[in-house]
């Protein structure tokens, strides 16, 4: 194979396990805790962006969100549940690995994430193994879907836009990447993905 790509990006969650913190997992912990949902969520929309740039730790983010509501709530437990929450799926996985085994492209992942949850799941879906390079909102400044995470990812691995594959489950997260010429693949399943790497020339 002599693929004309020289970087992949993949998001961790929705492509290679589940969201770590998203309104799935939001919705779980408001049920085994008993939070007030709006209570919750306005306190949680207020805070998730400085979560996940890197400006507050998630324990300050959780003394704002969660230990402010007068419930008892043991602070190891909630955040025992709230890592729980991260699932990794080895199909995906297994279409990244292989990928990596090739030893055709750079890959790296390009993710949101606070940096307690974003070491977790590297740790959990063993994804050290696959990837080199981790670009997570928590270490860049900065968010999907801001074109300033794609320019900054773009700028430290000093890759050709058009020469760079960018896999998400989100639309809203891939056209500001497509905007500055990126190859751009939407993510619904294991299968999907090969499919989409092959025809891209990156899998036999």
């Amino acid at each position: 194979m002599t693929p004309d790509v020289e970087l992949v990006l993949f998001d961790i969650g929705g492509v290679l396990g589940s969201n770590g913190w998203d309104r799935e997992q939001r919705t779980a912990a408001i049920e085994r805790f008993g939070l007030d949902p709006e209570d919750f969520q306005y306190r949680h929309e207020e805070t998730v962006g400085a979560l996940e740039s890197g400006q507050i730790t998630l324990d300050e983010y959780l003394d704002l969100t969660v230990f402010c509501s007068g419930l008892e709530i043991d602070r190891t437990e909630f955040k025992t549940f709230m890592f729980a929450q991260s699932v990794p799926w080895p199909d995906s996985i297994a279409v990244a690995r292989d990928l990596a085994k090739t030893g055709a492209v750079r890959m790296a992942t390009l993710n949101n994430e606070s940096a307690e949850l974003n070491d977790y799941r590297i740790e959990q879906f063993a994804l050290r193994d696959i990837f080199p390079t981790f670009f997570t909102s928590c270490w860049l400044g900065v968010r999907k879907p801001t074109l300033a995470i794609y320019e900054r990812a773009l700028g430290m691995t000093q890759a050709d836009p058009t020469r760079t594959v960018f896999v998400d489950d989100r639309v809203q997260n891939l056209t500001p990447a497509a905007a500055l010429g990126v190859r751009t693949i939407q993510f619904h399943g294991a299968d999907q993905l090969r499919a989409d790497l092959q025809a891209q020339g990156l899998l036999a």
